[in-house]
């Protein structure tokens, strides 16, 4: 769409999470430090919850990416299952051999089988959860014990949980208490502050292949900063339709105007509602307007502002 006009390999602020544009930085790096040391260290359970839009995700797919051939990663991106489906599909991702219909206690004992035969090649097991708060409190239980499994040494299975923050209220549960407790790490993902947004804006548009200096303005920083609070999902959507809007009128920077655009055509974002007031929704169409009208009189010193 706009790539070519502004001189990009591919758009930047895409909403699918390619590694390739994952922001190291603030409580993500943290977070990701904090991963790959528990899972070196041979720890049972860790956790990291963030509010929706933090990038929970794309923090996933780079610890995935991250973990050398000694890791075996079961990847389960959709955890609301029965425990007999977890412990088919962790059966699958880890090689076990199975068979249609087979018992339970049979599809239990493969799995313990081919964790031992892994772990006699020196290779680790880790089973990646994403949207942890959506699996059933049963299959909870269920996860927790596979975690048992276990040699002398180390534990066979050790279990990485990404959610939203009804994760922590579904742990609360009293009949949970035992896996809660085997919890080692913890980590929260944190909006990025408007310094980080901006290095944010800079890193993402360096990785689309964007040379011609600042593409968004610092006033469009800033109201991009105050319409999404520093959310990269909110960030990702806002300066997407920005750029669009900027594209459309055929200019070569991103100000407040085209970001004021963007963030009227999100109002109905549940999102976006939960952070600005509807007055805000007419006041910036007219702040953008108004800067519009003072950068077509052209004093240089507002120029590089708007």
């Amino acid at each position: 769409m706009y790539e070519s006009h502004f001189k990009l390999r591919e758009a930047p602020f895409s909403l699918t999470p390619d590694t390739q544009f994952f922001y190291n930085r603030q409580s993500h790096s943290q977070a990701l430090n904090t991963l790959v040391f528990a899972l070196e260290e041979g720890e049972g359970f860790v956790k990291v919850v963030g509010e929706v839009g933090t990038g929970k995700t794309i923090l996933c797919r780079k610890l995935l990416k991250t973990l050398d051939d000694k890791f075996k990663a079961a990847y389960i991106p959709n955890p609301y299952l029965t425990p007999e489906e977890l412990k088919i599909l962790l059966a699958e991702e880890i090689g076990a051999d199975i068979a249609p219909q087979m018992p339970a206690h049979r599809i239990l004992s493969a799995i313990n089988d081919r964790l031992i035969a892994l772990a006699q090649q020196g290779r680790r097991v880790v089973m990646v959860i994403d949207e942890a708060q959506a699996m059933p409190r049963e299959t909870l239980e269920a996860l927790r014990l596979l975690s048992n499994l276990e040699t002398e040494k180390r534990k066979l299975l050790q279990v990485v949980l990404f959610g939203q923050p009804e994760l922590d209220t579904l742990l609360d549960r009293p009949d949970l208490r035992q896996l809660r407790q085997r919890i080692v790490y913890q980590e929260y993902l944190q909006p990025y502050d408007a310094k980080s947004l901006r290095h944010y804006l800079h890193f993402r548009l360096a990785a689309a292949g964007y040379q011609q200096g600042t593409l968004f303005t610092r006033f469009a920083e800033k109201l991009l900063y105050f319409a999404s609070r520093g959310t990269p999902r909110l960030i990702n959507v806002l300066a997407h339709k920005a750029m669009v809007s900027a594209w459309g009128r055929g200019d070569g920077r991103v100000t407040s105007y085209h970001v004021a655009r963007a963030v009227s055509d999100t109002r109905e974002s549940d999102s976006v509602g939960k952070f600005l007031s509807l007055r805000w929704y007419l006041v910036w169409p007219l702040v953008g307007a108004v800067s519009v009208a003072l950068a077509a009189t052209r004093p240089l010193w507002l120029e590089g502002l708007l």
